[in-house]
């Protein structure tokens, strides 16, 4: 073979395998709940914005805190002092007064708010109460997207299972499949038989694919959420079902009474309660000390003017008042109060819808366990119809038509019992959730 033949097919080589795509190795990593809330609250992305949103209130208190603190300046000015012109009344006889060209003056100030009917330390608390709102913002959104990433969680652990029930169904499908093309080859069944028996296998094969697909979906938010590589591929715990018993329904509304969102709109109303003291602060005189210190050259008071530094300082008192605000306060209080009434109205619509909540879910939860206690005795009948009908086609006392229906009738069985167990958990929590114990 010549050289540069063979350096052609190595190429041609190397470029093939540089073309093929190169699959990250996925590894299974099971994850208990307790695990899955804390991930969550590590590594979701929105609750990292709403602890961005604490650092971004808690620093917004500290620059309140500025208020208390003096004011100071200084400043430096250099500049260039043009000849005076000295005119009569009748601006004639116009006089030219020489005067030192180079001026300089540095100067300081001080201003310090003593009193304003209590304004700076009302804004101060304002600000001190939008923290915690902010801090249970936070814990209201950690409930809502611990309970959201939990139903993905479910809803991997209800497709693992439904995998495993169409696995299961598809080798029965599998072997029957070989029964009947055994029966039609003894002339026993028709051919029609054979191609709705494949058509049933065909289905399954395909919904497994949908299931797998899911699945592949979910655990892309999943890791998302949780903050993991993306080739792994979350396992839900098989002991999913071990959940606390459920206590009465007056227990969780007794609870429902410290949920983040009811603490929420109640601090909220507090807030108006400051604001209204920071509104009728505006109408009071505000009190100041002041403290000044100028050095300035040339001397321009005396004539003719000396090119020499001259320093002088004071120090007082000030007291202002606006005026304006004697008419216009009292607009805006009203309107804080119109405020704080909806606020409060807010709150009190928040505790009833909690109310209500907490007892659907108490409900739905005692609906679900019937549920599963119901399905579990439906896929056993199922399972016993199947068979029954599967002994009965074999010996030719059924048609393939009741086969085939005891065979779906006994998947769907399958399938909502899987899904029902998944549900009890989802109640269980969302209960916690409503509740504000999640």
């Amino acid at each position: 073979m010549k050289p540069t033949v063979f350096v052609n097919l190595l190429t041609a080589m190397l470029l093939l395998l540089l073309a093929v795509p190169v699959q990250a190795q996925q590894t299974e990593q099971r994850v208990s709940v307790a695990q899955l809330f804390e991930l969550t609250r590590q590594n979701h992305p929105k609750l990292k914005v709403a602890q961005a949103d604490i650092d971004i209130a808690r620093q917004s208190t500290e620059v309140a805190r500025n208020a208390q603190l003096p004011s100071v300046s200084a400043g430096l000015q250099s500049y260039y002092l043009g000849n005076s012109v000295v005119l009569d009344k009748d601006f004639s006889n116009a006089t030219k007064v020489a005067m030192p060209h180079h001026g300089t003056s540095f100067s300081t100030e001080a201003n310090w708010l003593v009193w304003k009917g209590g304004l700076v330390r009302n804004s101060i608390q304002i600000q001190s109460l939008k923290e915690g709102l902010m801090q249970l913002n936070y814990e209201s959104n950690e409930q809502n997207i611990k309970l959201l990433v939990l139903g993905h969680y479910l809803d991997v652990y209800k497709l693992l299972n439904q995998e495993k029930v169409y696995t299961r169904n598809i080798a029965l499908a599998e072997r029957r499949l070989e029964n009947i093309q055994r029966l039609h080859k003894e002339g026993i069944v028709t051919r029609n038989d054979v191609v709705r028996a494949e058509l049933q296998l065909s289905n399954l094969n395909l919904a497994r694919q949908v299931v797998q697909n899911n699945r592949a979906i979910l655990n892309k938010q999943l890791t998302v959420a949780l903050g993991l590589p993306d080739e792994v591929v979350v396992v839900p715990e098989e002991a999913l079902l071990a959940t606390a018993e459920v206590s009465a329904v007056q227990d969780y509304q007794l609870a429902s009474k410290s949920h983040p969102s009811l603490l929420l709109a109640r601090r909220s109303v507090e807030v108006y309660d400051v604001a209204d003291k920071v509104i009728r602060a505006e109408r009071s005189p505000s009190l100041s000390l002041f403290s000044g210190n100028k050095l300035q050259r040339p001397l321009t008071t005396s004539v003719p003017a000396l090119d020499m530094y001259s320093n002088g300082w004071s120090t007082g008192l000030s007291l202002n008042i606006n005026l304006d605000a004697l008419y216009k306060t009292p607009r805006k209080v009203q309107l804080n109060r119109f405020e704080q009434d909806k606020a409060q109205a807010q709150a009190n619509d928040t505790e009833q819808q909690l109310e209500v909540a907490v007892n659907a879910s108490y409900i739905k939860y005692h609906e679900a366990v019937s549920q599963r206690n119901t399905y579990g005795v439906q896929k056993s009948l199922a399972g016993e119809n199947y068979r029954i009908m599967e002994s009965k086609y074999n010996n030719q006392l059924a048609i393939l038509l009741d086969l085939l229906d005891a065979s779906n009738a006994k998947l769907d069985a399958e399938l909502q019992f899987t899904n029902a167990e998944a549900n009890i958990v989802f109640s269980y929590y969302k209960l916690l959730k409503d509740s504000g114990q999640l």
